[in-house]
């Protein structure tokens, strides 16, 4: 898997336990994977079909450093299925795992649109 991109844990990411918010990191996992499915498919226009279950397995706090890295795990014709893991830069610790993130390629009615991800140009 390959870590494409980083966030530093800032003040404003935090819940009252002083812990990364998790719908702050789900946010965040759902932007990075619909950029990292959008260049896969060689489009912007799609949009998150599903999301897998998620198990949060630690925390991060304010002044970590979180790591993103994202793989493609399925291709379809219209769809593309990432996983993500993210996980603290500095222990290399886990912090979630989302084992499949679907996204739905659409044309300009809102109707799903071949893609043109290919194994051969996968970056």
């Amino acid at each position: 898997m390959k870590y494409f991109s980083r966030r530093v844990i800032k003040p404003g990411d935090l819940n009252p336990a002083h812990r990364l918010f998790g719908g702050t990191l789900l946010s965040w996992i759902d932007e990075e994977a619909a950029i990292f499915a959008g260049c896969q498919m060689k489009s912007q226009h799609l949009v998150t079909k599903y999301i897998s279950e998620i198990n949060f397995v630690s925390s991060a706090q304010n002044g970590d450093v979180v790591e993103f890295g994202l793989e493609v795990a399925d291709a379809g014709t219209t769809s593309l299925t990432v996983k993500c893991v993210v996980r603290n830069k500095a222990t290399q610790a886990e912090i979630i795992q989302v084992d499949r993130i679907v996204f739905v390629c659409i044309d300009e009615s809102g109707r799903p649109a071949p893609h043109q991800y290919s194994v051969a140009n996968a970056a």
